[in-house]
């Protein structure tokens, strides 16, 4: 399943899906679920009127809360090597799930899947764009991998016409403990997750990447910008954590009962 290529295109029919989707929900809000600690101290159940997207392990909290986004959406290969099963499974509930095109083999495709055209050139340092920060308007294009699948959720909520967009469970602190085994950017845990709402979201014997949070803060930083140069607002509902990019306000005062 691992590949070298920098960029998997996706074919028409799926571009034909995400012609349709431009600026489906244009001037509404959405929640983006970042999958940090956090995200146990807010109450999910405030979430069910609104538009949310999931990401990566997300159905763990359909086990726990009866959970399911709108959205799911996953971009990275540990993911999807760890988690197959499961997520062929989880991905008929969501109203709509992404997933870049590298994945169309292995993942069971259904009406409401759609893969993307994915480029991965931020993570080569040979590639003319290799650690600079790219944001696609148009993703019946092409969707630019930025460090954390949260930017390709920021692209997909652009193009769907989203005007605010509230992040929840986005600690942006990361625990390396001493006794993961480290092969280059692959880390494999053999232990618990410190770092996810769940301890075995990267639990023992799985996979998962150095995060290597200053260069996310840059996709976001980018993010930041093309949404406010086009009158739109990112905002930060997460309970604490470490990122203050973007304006925070108070989860329970945006969405209550």
């Amino acid at each position: 399943m691992v590949s070298t290529q920098i960029r998997y295109q996706t074919d028409e029919s799926d571009r034909t899906k995400l012609t349709i989707l431009k600026n489906r929900f244009a001037g509404q809000r959405c929640v983006i679920i970042g999958n940090g600690p956090s995200l146990n101290d807010v109450s999910l159940k405030l979430l069910k009127d609104e538009h949310t997207f999931g990401v990566n392990s997300i159905f763990l909290k359909q086990d726990s809360e009866a959970f399911v986004p709108s959205f799911y959406v996953i971009e990275d290969n540990h993911v999807v090597e760890d988690n197959i099963d499961r997520i062929n499974v989880f991905a008929d509930k969501p109203d709509y799930c992404f997933f870049p095109a590298r994945y169309k083999r292995d993942i069971r495709g259904s009406e409401n899947t759609i893969f993307f055209d994915c480029d991965y050139g931020f993570y080569w340092d040979s590639h003319p764009f290799g650690g600079i920060p790219r944001f696609s308007r148009d993703a019946s294009e092409v969707l630019f991998a930025g460090q954390s699948v949260t930017h390709i959720n920021f692209q997909l909520a652009y193009y769907l016409g989203f005007s605010e967009v509230y992040l929840i469970g986005m600690d942006f602190n990361y625990t390396k403990p001493s006794s993961v085994i480290v092969e280059g950017n692959t880390l494999t845990s053999t232990e618990d997750d410190p770092n996810h709402f769940d301890p075995s979201y990267f639990g023992k014997g799985k996979k998962w990447h150095d995060p290597k949070i200053d260069l996310v803060a840059l996709n976001y930083q980018k993010a930041k910008q093309v949404f406010e140069a086009n009158g739109r607002k990112i905002l930060n509902a997460t309970a604490g954590g470490g990122l203050e990019i973007f304006p925070r306000v108070e989860y329970e005062s945006v969405f209550s009962n």
